[in-house]
Order: C-alpha cells, then sequence, then structure tokens
C-alpha cells in the first residue's frame, strides 16, 4: 500500500466574494481548510497542486480573486481499497442513478480520496462534473442520484427540499420481545405500520445523533412486511433527511438496523468488517426529473431476494 494517495480527480472551493482579510489564495486555504495545517497548503502549492480553472498554477503569494474557483488535490497518508463494485442503473445526459455499495463513500472524506462513488463514476464514464443531488452514508448501499451538469444542481436537490421525490429503504432488525411472542402466537398481522416523528440534535461525539424533547423535525413512515424467524423485514420511507434518521428512528421502536455500529450503542473504532454491512439499503427512487420531464421509478435488489432467505435460515 502506497504511503501516501492523492485524488486522482481534483476538488474545487470557490473564493467568497465578500472577504477582504485574505490577501493572498493561500492565507484563504490556510483558514478555510485548518484542519491541515498552512506547512501542508505551501507544500501543495509549491508542489504544484493548487491550480486555477484554466490549468495555470497559484504560487504562494498568488493574490486573492473574489469568485474565482480554486482546484486541489485531497491526500491521505493511505487508503483501502472497498472489495464492492457500483453499478449504473440508468444513465442520461442530465443524470446518474447509480447502486453505492456498502462501505463505499459517497465522495471524497476522511481518508477516503478515491475509494469513493464519485469517483469511481468519473473514472468509469469520463464525466469530471459529476456531483451527487443527496447524501448517503458510507455504511448504508443503495440507489444515489448523480448529476452530471453541476448547473442543474439546485433543481434536482430541490426535489428532495420540496419531497417531491419518493424514497424507499429497506432494512432487516431483530423484533421486540413483544413483536416475536405475538408471531410466534399467530397474533400478528402484516403490513404493521409506524409514524415516527421527534426531534433529532447532534450527539456526542458529533457525527452520531440523539432524540431530544421539542417540537418534532424528523418523519418517518415505517411498515414491518416480512419475518423470518426473529428477524423483521422492513420498509422504511424517510419525509424529512436528517443524517441518520432510519438509524435512529429504528432504534426509537426498540429495532435497532442489524450491524449498526452507532445505535443503540457507539462501537469502538476499528477497521471495516466487510462480512457485517449495515442491514439498511436505499431501494428506490422515484421522480419526474425537472429538467427532462422523464419519469423515473428505479430500483436495485433488496433484502427479499434469497440472500435474505438464506442469512435468516
Amino acid at each position: 500500500m502506497p504511503s501516501s494517495v492523492r485524488a486522482s480527480q481534483a476538488s474545487y472551493v470557490v473564493l467568497p466574494e465578500s472577504v477582504a482579510d485574505k490577501p493572498t489564495v493561500l492565507s484563504f486555504l490556510v483558514e478555510r481548510f485548518n484542519q491541515i495545517g498552512s506547512d501542508v497548503w505551501r507544500e501543495r502549492i509549491i508542489d504544484g497542486k493548487v491550480h486555477w480553472r484554466d490549468g495555470s498554477l497559484i504560487a504562494v503569494d498568488t493574490p486573492f480573486i473574489p469568485r474565482a474557483r480554486v482546484y486541489y488535490y485531497r491526500e491521505v497518508k493511505a487508503e483501502t481499497k472497498v472489495p464492492f463494485e457500483e453499478k449504473v442503473l440508468y444513465q442520461d445526459e442530465q443524470i446518474i442513478l447509480a447502486f453505492k455499495p456498502h462501505f463505499l463513500a459517497l465522495h471524497p472524506s476522511g481518508n477516503f480520496v478515491n475509494e469513493c462513488l464519485i469517483n469511481r463514476l468519473r473514472m468509469k464514464t469520463g464525466i469530471e462534473t459529476l456531483v451527487p443531488a443527496h447524501r448517503l452514508d458510507r455504511a448504508t448501499a443503495g440507489i444515489v442520484l448523480i448529476i452530471v451538469q453541476p448547473e442543474a444542481r439546485t433543481q434536482y436537490h430541490d426535489l428532495f427540499k420540496n419531497q417531491q421525490i419518493t424514497k424507499e429503504y429497506q432494512a432487516l432488525a431483530k423484533l421486540t420481545p413483544e413483536l416475536l411472542a405475538k408471531n410466534q402466537q399467530g397474533e400478528l398481522q402484516l403490513p404493521l405500520h409506524w409514524t415516527v416523528k421527534n426531534r433529532m440534535v447532534k450527539g456526542e461525539p458529533s457525527f452520531t445523533m440523539q432524540v431530544v424533547d421539542g417540537e418534532s423535525n424528523t418523519h418517518s413512515e415505517i411498515s414491518l412486511i416480512d419475518i423470518k424467524g426473529d428477524i423483521g423485514l422492513f420498509k422504511l420511507s424517510p419525509i424529512t433527511g436528517r443524517t441518520h434518521q432510519l438509524r435512529v428512528h429504528m432504534q426509537s421502536l426498540g429495532m435497532s438496523i442489524l450491524n449498526d455500529r452507532c445505535y443503540p450503542q457507539l462501537q469502538p473504532k476499528s477497521d471495516d468488517d466487510y462480512t457485517r454491512p449495515l442491514k439498511l439499503v436505499a431501494k428506490r427512487l422515484k421522480f419526474q426529473d425537472p429538467v427532462t420531464g422523464i419519469a423515473l421509478d428505479i430500483e436495485c435488489e433488496g433484502f427479499e431476494c434469497e440472500g435474505f432467505k438464506s442469512l435468516l435460515g
């Protein structure tokens, strides 16, 4: 494994119009990305790893230019290859709908620069302008809407903002003792439905979420649709889109999603165990394309397949 890995595709930041106390691009980058360190940014600039949109290099004394794009390459010490493949489910001139496997990051973040869905698709399609229209956790598999033309991003993002897109997930979780007993006694009628609304805020550590008192800011519709042994197959429809919303809502029902390393108890940091993926998949996206007008309804494989049956014996 190499000692240092550089992203094969450049990231960029737009210099703000209102900044007046940053005379150089370097001074802006140091403050904007202060977790990286001034020495690292200086070294990247000297090594020719920071440039303008036209490819011309930025020097350590290059003046700050409002509204200009600065391109740079993210670097990490080492990067692990995720042994699962993405898949393009639909593609036209405006969008790509792709399946993201478990453990693969959506875009460069943390220790991942090249091992992410966006970079893999850029290399596979040759389209460098690809950007995601929404979020999907690294731990979650499923369908992601990717935009080909960045200038149309707002139109697609508004589909989610204005709840003009149908999102369906599937999850596996152990039943509560009460539900299991009812099922064993033949007293449980499926589907069984819950409407979950509560108030979620950042927890501790800050990448987790917690439920607190107050006016609800989240809403999910959850249905138990099948049972094998003590495991339930759930259909989940997030009406709002908070971080970890479905995972927290399943926990609030007393049925945390199988292999969840954050809920109900945060597990110690460790290497990925590829044999134990989070049993959550974004299974379906249904919407009318705001640019082309095409009605799309795309699904990927869920847990009702043979793998679900063999998993549950």
